[in-house]
């Protein structure tokens, strides 16, 4: 081992943040197995909210004033929480950790708005319900999605996407790319990638592409796999499950047979 192989802290060893911090109301970085997190401030109205400025300070703060002792390259995982990120502000942060030698691989986020502008810049990004108040009844039948996730962009190689809700997209869904929902998934494009809807166990929830190749499809607790000839005529498709398990069948049939239903929280037969 070289000397300066022996003097590398490992990753474990890196806080940037007393223990002390609240989570909510400061900046702050923390190891997390082989990444980092960054965390940000919430910014809900309330005594003690930061904006964005001052978060940019804290930001430049927690970087400049850490002892740096993880590997270059290191992968950070952002949480964003309910604060709302354009895409100037995402580039911003991802060049700032580039210059101490870190990475911005995925973003976490309430907000829609931030998980729009993360996927479109190619970042993963998972979008999460806000924390539902004490008053929200749990005995409520229909599962309480969040509302749908819509993307006008490409989700590249690498990139992976996950929402509490349904994700349309109107774009491809590349090989390497990966869309997982707790609800429906619609591609506006080719399905090259893989789809798991129905992410928390809906078996009732669908797939739905202008042009089905995927990697792999799931839904619930159901996998299928590509066929490995191609079919000859292409038509938009719905993949679902039967009792045989996935089965994929022409848009225009499944719609003649089938309607959504908000109050049964999935599809029905007609």
């Amino acid at each position: 081992m070289s000397s300066d192989s022996a003097q590398q802290s490992p990753l474990s060893d890196f806080s940037s943040t007393p223990s002390s911090v609240d989570e909510d109301l400061q900046v702050y970085l923390k190891p997390e197995g082989e990444k980092i997190r960054l965390s940000l401030p919430r910014s809900t109205q309330r005594s003690g909210s930061t904006d964005w400025s001052e978060v940019w300070q804290q930001l430049k703060h927690r970087l400049n004033g850490s002892d740096r002792s993880w590997q270059p390259g290191t992968t950070v995982h952002l949480s964003a929480k309910d604060r709302l990120l354009d895409g100037r502000q995402l580039q911003a942060i991802a060049d700032a950790l580039e210059e101490v030698q870190l990475q911005l691989g995925r973003i976490d986020t309430s907000r829609r708005q931030t998980a729009v502008a993360a996927a479109t810049a190619g970042y993963s990004v998972e979008q999460h319900s806000p924390i539902a108040p004490l008053s929200t009844s749990t005995s409520e039948a229909a599962p309480q999605w969040s509302q749908p996730l819509y993307l006008q962009t490409n989700v590249r190689s690498g990139v992976d996407v996950r929402h509490s809700g349904t994700v349309i997209i109107l774009g491809d869904l590349n090989p390497g790319g990966t869309v997982i929902a707790a609800g429906d998934i619609l591609i506006w494009g080719r399905l090259r990638g893989i789809a798991h809807a129905g992410a928390q166990g809906n078996r009732g929830c669908r797939i739905m592409a202008l042009r089905m190749e995927p990697t792999q499809l799931r839904i619930a607790d159901a996998v299928a796999k590509a066929p490995e000839t191609p079919p000859a005529q292409v038509d938009p498709e719905v993949a679902y499950i039967a009792p045989q398990g996935i089965r994929l069948t022409k848009g225009i049939d499944f719609f003649k047979t089938h309607s959504f239903s908000a109050e049964e929280g999935g599809w029905t037969d007609l």
